[in-house]
């Protein structure tokens, strides 16, 4: 039988020949046999840049990541590797692991996506060029940055056999800018639902992959979020559903840590112990390292994907030195009464979803509860105002709404402006609103500061974008609801205007977290308003609606939607926002308002800027230095009424006014 060699010695020497037989022996050549975990013991090196523990990676401290890397070696029949996990586990240096061991043993495409590009840049500086400096295996295979065309940038690092490319969930260009036989997903919980109208963004990336056939691997990494909107949880739940089982130190039995089994004595998180589900014997945490040394990963489900197997853990597997059970019980305790610190609990600790309520508010229930105070005044605690604006196909609704510290709001009032979207009489009122100012209670007048106006609406694109363009960004945005958003609002894209055929220059176009803000907004809501014997003060983040402007129809439309389970085309179950009535102007508008507050960066504002504001408003009307340094940057110190001289014009951005 002939030999590649004796083919290629048949046809003669040729240009190229050395090239072919090359790529025929490494084309025959098997998988490398040794797996992931066993190339980090013996090449990964942590540094003290990013590692509380440098020097020699060590399987055995974490032995539940064992499995999950070796799974991620080429020779292990999975194709996907799911991971779920709690924060404080070491799940990204298990991915980090494998990038090391495909850049030194196994070469070939390898595409790692983080929630956005920024992210995916930080990722490079902060993770991979670490690892490449501090391994000494890696170090020799990818030039340093600094070398002429050495093929190692920021977003891309070349080496023998192969490249690695990084890029964001929410750039569509870059997760299809190259065929990948090694897809490291990192935090997919964070992508958005859809990457620039083109699909899903793990979708996107795992199409790159299908030419390698069963060749091909893919890790998807998260901390899980909102239960049915989880996309790790739905990739967890179509796996095998793996736990990893610890040997009781008492009886033997094995089980895989649930929260419900650990005890503590009442204040005194210190004294938390584990009781074993067979013996009820209480285990301490000096019993933990033996127990993980002696664990092992069993799966609890048949897979929907023969391909994929998945593995779900906690923090409270962490080792000893890392996160302790007193301290899951301090942060447990110290979450009581917050519905959201208990969600962050659920998703970071215990990498368990959050099971959102899907009922709405009572209509009624707010209805009634509804205060009084002089129309088109804003209480002493606000000291923020912002506008939202829905557009419909015959008028324009808008909600103003104040913001304290605390994220209490109060509605100001809903002004409806009815008018043809196409013609400029209607948007001509609604610049004159966003110019007006309301009377605080210390006797200053208000202006919004900011308004969000939703473009979402296809026919009507074009009129908010060159309304907002004209208005100037320091007064209003122009916001687009992106369901998949898990926060109040994303990062600004840049958007070409053109109107009646006529290119008028661009904008920015703001995403804003929809179903993120509902659930916010739903969860004030039901706050219970204190009673007048308790004497107790208003919850942080109580929505309060004034007799004059939130009647019977605004309390239905505020309320008019319902956060429920449905099948997707997929057979997965997934959770969505659906209207329960026709009408739900009032929540959309409330949204908007929401969303122009959060792209002022009010969420980050500290006490100082807050107090600063107050300040301002402390001082008597009309007795504001010209121009004191009162007001945050970000909301400029303006005339007072009395201070107005004629043909005042006010700031773009106006504040105090």
């Amino acid at each position: 039988m002939m030999t590649g060699e004796n083919i290629i010695a048949e046809l003669g020497n040729f240009d190229g020949a050395a090239e072919i037989l090359q790529a025929w022996r490494d084309g025959m050549a098997p998988e490398p046999a040794l797996l992931v975990s066993d190339w980090a013991d013996k090449h990964r090196m942590l540094g003290s840049r990013g590692s509380a523990e440098p020097g020699p990676w060590r399987t055995n401290r974490t032995p539940y990541l064992r499995d999950v890397m070796d799974a991620l070696s080429p020779a292990h029949p999975a194709r996907r590797v799911v991971f779920m996990k709690g924060a404080q586990v070491g799940g990204t240096e298990c991915g980090n692991n494998w990038i090391g061991y495909v850049i030194h043993h196994a070469p070939g495409p390898m595409l790692a996506v983080q929630p956005t590009t920024e992210l995916a840049k930080r990722f490079s500086d902060q993770r991979i060029d670490p690892l490449v400096e501090e391994t000494p295996a890696i170090r020799q295979r990818v030039a340093p940055a600094r070398s002429r065309d050495s093929g190692n940038r920021q977003l891309s690092k070349e080496f023998p056999g192969g490249q690695l490319v990084m890029t964001g969930a929410n750039s569509a260009v870059g997760l299809r800018s190259m065929s990948a036989r090694f897809l490291f997903l990192d935090e997919v919980d964070a992508y958005p639902g859809d990457v620039e109208g083109e699909g899903d963004p793990v979708a996107l990336a795992e199409a790159r992959a299908r030419t390698f056939g069963w060749r091909r691997k893919t890790l998807l990494v998260s901390t899980p979020t909102i239960s049915g909107l989880s996309r790790i949880e739905r990739e967890y739940l179509a796996s095998d559903q793996r736990r990893f089982f610890l040997p009781c130190p008492h009886c033997g039995a094995m089980q895989w840590l649930r929260f419900e089994r650990l005890v503590w004595d009442k204040g005194e998180p210190d004294s938390a112990r584990y009781l074993c589900e067979a013996c009820d014997g209480a285990i301490g945490e000096q019993h933990k390292t033996a127990m993980l040394a002696g664990g092992e990963w069993r799966p609890t489900a048949l897979p929907q994907d023969p391909h994929a197997i998945g593995f779900h853990i906690s923090a409270l597997y962490s080792p000893v030195g890392w996160f302790s059970w007193s301290q899951a019980v301090r942060d447990w305790e110290a979450a009581q009464g917050d519905d959201r610190a208990i969600k962050t609990f659920r998703n970071t600790v215990l990498g368990e979803t959050w099971q959102e309520s899907g009922e709405a508010p009572d209509w009624q229930r707010l209805y009634d509860r509804r205060e009084e105070w002089a129309p088109g005044t804003v209480a002493a605690e606000g000291l923020l105002l912002t506008a939202g604006v829905d557009v419909q196909r015959d008028r324009l609704e808008a909600s103003i709404w104040a913001w304290a510290q605390d994220r209490q709001s109060w509605l100001i009032e809903h002004r409806i402006l009815v008018g043809n979207p196409f013609e400029t009489a209607v948007w001509d009122e609604l610049r004159g609103l966003l110019g007006e100012t309301w009377r605080h209670a210390s006797g200053h007048r208000l202006g919004l500061a900011m308004t969000a106006i939703d473009s979402g609406d296809g026919m009507t694109t074009a009129e908010v974008y060159a309304f907002v363009r004209r208005t100037g960004a320091g007064r209003a945005i122009a916001v687009k609801g992106q369901d998949g958003l898990r926060a109040a609002i994303g990062q600004p894209s840049a958007t070409e205007v053109r109107r009646n055929g006529r290119k008028l220059g661009g904008l920015k176009v703001w995403p804003v977290g929809s179903s993120f803000l509902k659930g916010e907004t739903y969860g004030w809501l039901k706050l219970e308003r204190p009673t007048a014997e308790s004497g107790d003060p208003f919850p942080p983040g109580f929505v309060h609606l004034p007799l004059h402007a939130a009647g019977e129809e605004f309390c239905r439309q505020l309320t008019a939607e319902q956060f429920v389970a449905r099948a997707g085309r997929n057979g997965f179950r997934r959770l969505e926002w659906v209207k329960t009535r026709e009408r739900n102007e009032a929540l959309d508008c409330r949204v908007y308002a929401r969303a122009a507050a959060a792209a002022l960066g009010m969420d980050g504002w500290g006490d100082g800027r807050w107090a600063r504001m107050a300040d301002a408003l402390s001082l008597p009307a009309g007795e504001i230095p010209a121009g004191g340094n009162v007001a945050p940057p970000s909301l400029p110190q303006v005339a007072t009424d009395t201070q107005r001289p004629r043909g005042w014009l006010a700031p773009r951005n106006g504040w105090l006014r």
